[in-house]
């Protein structure tokens, strides 16, 4: 949860996108983007709401970094359902979840980077 703001910046320069360009997609200030990448600020879930589309996140992953939602699912069901919506693997979902939160952070960026090498790679292919 402390690397809230350094996963936004990280994948808002990744993308690549300037804080005005994203305060402009989102409806969020650029000064108030600013102060979250660099942890003076924490977002509240309806700035977390508004930028996770621009920045290529599902709701619920932003959600979950910055603690408002359960890491944890509750019930393989809920994995199942992850997995349905192409999000994770089931068994990768729950053992992520037992992991600290400093490791799915690492994770989640990890796998953030891989989406993006393979939609380029299918880009170039097709």
């Amino acid at each position: 949860m402390d690397n809230l703001g350094e996963v936004i910046r990280q994948e808002r320069v990744r993308l690549p996108l300037t804080l005005q360009k994203l305060a402009s997609m989102s409806g969020v200030s650029p000064s108030h983007l600013g102060r979250i990448e660099r942890g003076e600020r924490f977002p509240s879930a309806g700035v977390l709401k508004r930028i996770a589309k621009p920045l290529g996140f599902e709701e619920d992953e932003l959600f979950t970094l910055a603690g408002y939602l359960s890491a944890q699912p509750d019930t393989i069901s809920e994995v199942q359902q992850g997995y349905r919506a192409g999000r994770l693997d089931p068994y990768v979902a729950k053992m992520l979840a037992q992991e600290p939160v400093e490791v799915q952070l690492a994770i989640v960026g990890i796998l953030g980077i891989l989406k993006t090498i393979a939609k380029g790679m299918a880009k170039e292919t097709g």
